[in-house]
């Protein structure tokens, strides 16, 4: 897919610029949330299933995602590409301005508080370990719980 323009800003607006490739791209993130069913029912917005099945299409083909092949009455499991982990700061800073600027509740805000708290080297922690899940990249070496263990640890529900 060709952007309009070689503006790079236009480019990444192009891809990831309407609100549910990014709620998707959350939930697959925060959720691990992989298949289309988890990602229908549990988004908390409520996102209709012809617009999920439009939106992992594109996040496929812009190379954010990759579906992997599924024989005859399988799931298809989507996974994370390089790209798509990278989303993973975008993500957190729109979260940060969320925090600042938009009203919400206190349970679903926790885990973008947690995050700032981190800060940068939280998020790199946080995108090695996707490389893990969704790569196959060799774990790193850490003490105690994992970064996601301790985002679930703030008592937010997974992928909210």
């Amino acid at each position: 897919m060709e952007p309009r323009s070689g503006c790079p800003i236009n480019a990444a607006i192009e891809v990831l610029g309407d609100r549910w490739s990014l709620l998707v791209l959350r939930d697959v993130i925060f959720g691990d949330r992989r298949y289309f069913r988890a990602l229908l029912t549990g988004s908390a917005e409520g996102i209709a299933s012809n617009i999920l099945a439009d939106r992992l299409v594109r996040l496929v083909e812009a190379g954010i995602l990759t579906r992997g092949t599924a024989a005859r009455g399988q799931r298809a499991r989507y996974s994370l590409t390089e790209a798509g982990i990278q989303t993973l700061p975008i993500i957190y800073a729109l979260g940060n301005w969320g925090l600042d600027w938009r009203p919400g509740g206190d349970e679903l805000r926790g885990r973008q508080q947690r995050m700032r708290d981190g800060g940068p080297a939280f998020v790199e922690e946080l995108m090695d370990e996707l490389r893990v899940r969704h790569l196959g990249a060799t774990p790193g070496p850490h003490d105690g719980p994992g970064p996601f263990d301790r985002l679930d640890a703030t008592g937010t529900p997974p992928g909210r």
